[in-house]
């Protein structure tokens, strides 16, 4: 018996037409920012026992944990915005107040200092 060939044609050009389109595109999951809600809890409960001011933030980063888990990306999405946006204003409002203290702190040692 005589080997068989395959019978192979390679295109050398595809044609526009029957080219296969690139499949559908998947959207990156959401992010959860859950350590950065963490992180702004623990900040606050630092700065004199405010941490409940922080947990709005944890409360929807968990949230958007649960979406992403249980397959609803819209969810997902949505708690992640507020999450974010939570995230955002805690951080400044901590850097502000941290940054007052230190102001205040400063301010009384020098007129220690100086009395």
């Amino acid at each position: 018996m005589e080997p068989r060939q395959a019978d192979v044609s390679i295109p050398l050009q595809s044609s526009k037409w029957d080219a296969a389109g690139p499949g559908p595109r998947s959207d990156p999951q959401p992010r959860d920012y859950v350590l950065w809600s963490v992180f702004n809890v623990l900040l606050w409960c630092a700065l004199g026992g405010l941490g409940c001011l922080g947990f709005p933030a944890l409360v929807y980063s968990i949230k958007a944990r649960d979406c992403k888990a249980a397959g609803d990306p819209e969810g997902a999405r949505r708690h992640s915005d507020r999450a974010r946006v939570a995230n955002i204003v805690c951080s400044v409002v901590v850097a502000l107040a941290w940054a007052i203290f230190i102001i205040i702190a400063i301010i009384i040692i020098a007129s220690l200092r100086a009395a």
